[in-house]
């Protein structure tokens, strides 16, 4: 499973909620087994990206879990995920 993190590059919500995901991943020793990836909604990629998945400019910082890249496990909107759940997530919970 991967971990998108939605959002703008200058964000600091953004960097915050990714950089929440990153520590909690090196604290559960997850951090190769789940990459994580800024998908920057200001370039035309990112912003087709984020289209696709139904992600506006209201729901940044968008965190998603990602079964094969394009399956959503899990998804929290404007905001970085409490813990337990991506936690949860990883594990199969939801």
């Amino acid at each position: 499973m991967e971990i998108h993190v939605y959002g703008k590059e200058g964000c600091g919500m953004c960097k915050s909620a990714k950089k929440k995901v990153e520590v909690l991943l090196k604290r559960w020793d997850k951090t190769e087994r789940h990459p994580v990836k800024l998908v920057d909604m200001k370039t035309p990629e990112g912003a087709a990206e984020g289209d696709y998945f139904d992600v506006f400019d209201e729901h940044i910082p968008a965190v998603f879990v990602m079964e094969d890249g394009w399956t959503v496990a899990k998804r929290w909107d404007a905001q970085a995920p409490p813990s337990g759940e991506l936690h949860a997530a990883l594990e199969g919970g939801k």
